[in-house]
């Protein structure tokens, strides 16, 4: 077969659906974020397989099985579910994914659980998602596996066949060694990431972290430089695996639409009359502490301290998206940002003037779209972050230019919006306040300048091209696989705001 006829196969911690259960029986919903955008467009156009766990504990025979196949007749390629049961879901996905491996790989490891059985259950799970891929692939398929719920994937494969071409991109970050080397299954984890044919990092330096740690914790390998596509190869237990960076962007032209429209337009007017006259300061987050919620109020409430001329001028709208309510940290995490809320509204607020406007619930695409395009700054304070696609869809949705970016410097997208952005350390709270002063200072010519270097970045690196630049590194025909872009999703969409 040829390289433009190879099919795809994606493999995922959740379907590209939602499937849930009403009164009147199941329903399916379209997922969101930019991996469905991003590949379900390619899936749709040339058929193929989405691997992945429909997010409930199901069992076979059941009613959603119908729903379910409907789905894949409307979106022209295969949903394949992966069935975990409440132990796997907890052991697995709560457990090793998100109590040890997530905190580990943003540098919080005094919050990793680094329990055995954990481990061992991730183990089990990573075996039902390669059988699953052993069973619905074929030899001249290309299997690319997403994230860190699933790096065992590729070696459980091997085990059964040599045949199948695999790739792995990595969506958040890799930590240095001294932070990998905490780990207890390390070498294992190594090893795993060793059986993919190609392994795609967000960043350069999540690259080199990686790399620093094979090198000094695995034997018998030999690193060196390919001579195409910046990638660096790999030789390890007789086969070569080759790594890349491939920053993911978003689907630029559909949220600059999606501003323009006469919708949001309309809202953008709702909004305003609601709001007032005052310059919004926007964030948009899920609930998580690799986000940097509390240091961003400390930061908003220490700028109102020190500059009074921002009094009864500047508004923050702070959006936090509902993540792991029942996880006694987040529980913990959601009253600090409450109290703090408070607190300043408590210390600045004036009649017709509340300095921080908080919501803890999703929103819909309009009002998402339009609170990024009358905002005059966006503000990403990440302690941590693979991408942050929020720094880039605020910039999309500048149809005026004028807006300022203030972006933490260890968000993997300052790599990219360095020379247009205000960059910033989120530990350093006076910093982030004169970061603030500085953008509400800005002179338009200043603002228009740095927002067009952002948006050209951002508009020729979009989520389109992260595929193409992948696919073409996996030696995939990438030409091939590029398809017309989809339109944007109606206004009223919900926005789950699980970042991948």
């Amino acid at each position: 077969m040829s390289p433009a006829a190879t099919r795809l196969l994606v493999v995922s911690n959740r379907l590209p659906i939602v499937l849930e259960k009403k009164d009147s029986g199941w329903i399916l919903k379209p997922g969101s974020g930019g991996l469905v955008s991003a590949l379900a467009p390619v899936l749709s156009h040339r058929g193929g397989v989405w691997i992945g766990w429909p997010g409930l504990a199901l069992e076979r025979g059941g009613a959603w099985e119908a729903l379910m196949a409907e789905g894949f007749r409307e979106r022209g390629y295969e949903l394949r579910p992966v069935l975990l049961n409440e132990d796997e879901v907890k052991g697995f996905y709560e457990g090793f994914a998100n109590a040890i491996l997530w905190p580990l790989f943003h540098d919080l490891t005094g919050r990793c659980e680094f329990q055995p059985a954990y481990w061992y259950t991730y183990l089990e799970v990573n075996r039902k998602f390669a059988d699953a891929v052993i069973e619905h692939s074929r030899d001249d398929d290309f299997v690319w596996v997403q994230d860190y719920q699933l790096i065992h994937v590729a070696e459980f494969v091997r085990e059964r066949t040599a045949a199948r071409r695999i790739g792995f991109f990595l969506h958040i970050p890799f930590p240095p060694l001294d932070v990998f080397m905490k780990l207890p299954w390390r070498g294992q984890i190594l090893n795993a990431f060793l059986a993919y044919d190609l392994l795609g990092f967000q960043t350069q330096r999540d690259r080199r972290n990686f790399l620093s740690c094979v090198e000094h914790l695995l034997d018998k390998l030999e690193i060196r430089k390919s001579r195409e596509l910046n990638l660096v190869e790999v030789r390890a237990h007789n086969r070569a695996v080759r790594v890349g960076t491939f920053p993911i962007g978003i689907d630029y032209e559909a949220f600059s639409e999606t501003a323009r429209s006469e919708e949001v337009e309309l809202r953008v007017g709702e909004l305003r009359r609601r709001i007032g006259a005052f310059e919004l300061v926007v964030g948009v987050d899920r609930l998580d502490y690799t986000k940097g919620l509390p240091e961003r109020l400390q930061a908003f409430r220490n700028a109102l301290q020190r500059f009074p001329e921002l009094r009864e001028r500047a508004l923050l709208m702070q959006i936090v998206v509902p993540s792991r309510e029942a996880v006694a940290d987040y529980q913990a995490l959601k009253g600090e940002i409450e109290q703090l809320v408070g607190e300043i509204n408590g210390e600045f607020s004036t009649p017709g003037w509340v300095p921080v406007h908080y919501h803890y619930r999703s929103l819909m695409r309009r009002d998402l779209v339009a609170l990024y395009r009358m905002a005059r700054v966006g503000f990403v304070t990440s302690l941590k972050d693979g991408m942050n696609l929020v720094a880039k869809e605020f910039c999309a949705c500048q149809v005026d230019g004028l807006g300022a970016l203030v972006l933490s410097e260890f968000a993997g997208a300052a790599a990219q919006l360095k020379n247009g952005a205000l960059l910033v350390n989120p530990h350093d709270i006076e910093g982030m306040a004169d970061a603030l002063k500085a953008a509400f200072e800005m002179a338009p010519a200043e603002r228009l300048r740095r927002m067009h270097l952002m948006q050209e970045v951002l508009r020729k690196n979009d989520i389109f091209w992260w595929v193409d630049c992948y696919l073409k590194a996996a030696g995939i025909v990438a030409e091939g696989f590029r398809t017309p872009k989809e339109v944007a999703p109606p206004a009223g969409e919900e926005q789950s705001w699980v970042e991948v």
